[in-house]
C-alpha cells in the first residue's frame, strides 16, 4: 500500500539552471517509514526502510544526467527483503528537470523527493540570505491539486563535513485519489508536507532532506467509508562511508 512521495517544487525561487560544473559521484544512507492507520481500530501498520545510495552525475550535450541508485532492506509484518531501486533524471538547457527513468516504487532515492537535488548558485544566495517566509506552491502527489505552502531559512551547519544552506518548508493542499491495494475505493481528505532540505554551500548538491508527509482522510467503496491516517517520513543524509 503505497502513495507517492515524490513532491515537484515550483516556485520561482527553486528553478535551477546549467550553470554548474559537474560534481563527483555523492553517497548517502537513507531511512524511512511508512505508518498506516485505516478504520476506527486504533492499530496501525508499520514498514520500515534503511539503506544506501549512490548518485552519479554527468554533464554533457543535452544537459545534465542525474542517476541515483539505492540499495536498502524493507521490513513489515510478513518479514524482511533486500531490493534496490533507481531514478533517473535530466536537467535540460532550458531549466527544467524531466525524470527519464522511474524504479524507485518506495521513493528512496534523492531524486525522488520534494526538492530540486541541486541549485543555481544565484538561487543559493537567494536562500542563504532569505529573511521571514516566502511562498511557495508544490504539485500534490494525488489527484492534480497543488498544495500551498511557504519557505524559510533553517540555521547553517554541516553534512558530512561540508558546509550547508538549510530551507524549512510546510504546505497544506486537498487530495483525491485510491491506494494500490485499493483500486475500488476513493481515498479523500488533506494533505501536509513539511521538513527540511540543506544544500552544499559549495557546488549546491542536495546533501540532506528530512521530509514528512501526512494524509488525514477517508476511503470511500460504495456506501462505505472508513477513516485513514497515512505518515511517510524520508530522512536521505550524505554520508561518504555510506557504502563502505
Amino acid at each position: 500500500m503505497h502513495l507517492p512521495l515524490r513532491v515537484a517544487v515550483v516556485a520561482a525561487a527553486l528553478i535551477p539552471s546549467l550553470t554548474l560544473t559537474a560534481l563527483a559521484d555523492q553517497r548517502y544512507s537513507v531511512v524511512g517509514q511508512d505508518t498506516y492507520r485505516i478504520g476506527r481500530v486504533l492499530s496501525e501498520t508499520h514498514i520500515i526502510y534503511r539503506g544506501v545510495e549512490s548518485l552519479g552525475i554527468a554533464t554533457d550535450s543535452q544537459g545534465r544526467r542525474y542517476v541515483a541508485d539505492v540499495a536498502y532492506t524493507r521490513l513489515d509484518d510478513t518479514g524482511k527483503a533486500s531490493l534496490r531501486g533507481k531514478f533517473v533524471q535530466e536537467l535540460t538547457h532550458d531549466g527544467n528537470f524531466e525524470d527519464r527513468s522511474d524504479e524507485d516504487p518506495d521513493f528512496l532515492t534523492i531524486l525522488n523527493q520534494p526538492f530540486a537535488v541541486q541549485l543555481d548558485l544565484t538561487t543559493l544566495r537567494d536562500l542563504e540570505g532569505m529573511h521571514g517566509t516566502v511562498p511557495f506552491a508544490a504539485a500534490s502527489p494525488l489527484g492534480g491539486s497543488r498544495l500551498e505552502g511557504s519557505l524559510r531559512s533553517a540555521p547553517p551547519g554541516e553534512v558530512d563535513g561540508q558546509v550547508v544552506v538549510g530551507v524549512r518548508f510546510k504546505a497544506d493542499g486537498p487530495m483525491t485519489g485510491t491506494l494500490p491495494q485499493h483500486p475500488d475505493a476513493l481515498l479523500s481528505g488533506t494533505m501536509h508536507m513539511d521538513g527540511t532540505a540543506y544544500y552544499a554551500e559549495r557546488g549546491a548538491l542536495l546533501l540532506a532532506l528530512d521530509a514528512t508527509l501526512t494524509i488525514d482522510g477517508k476511503l470511500e467503496s460504495g456506501k462505505d467509508a472508513v477513516p485513514v491516517r497515512i505518515i511517510y517520513h524520508r530522512l536521505i543524509r550524505a554520508s561518504e562511508e555510506a557504502l563502505h
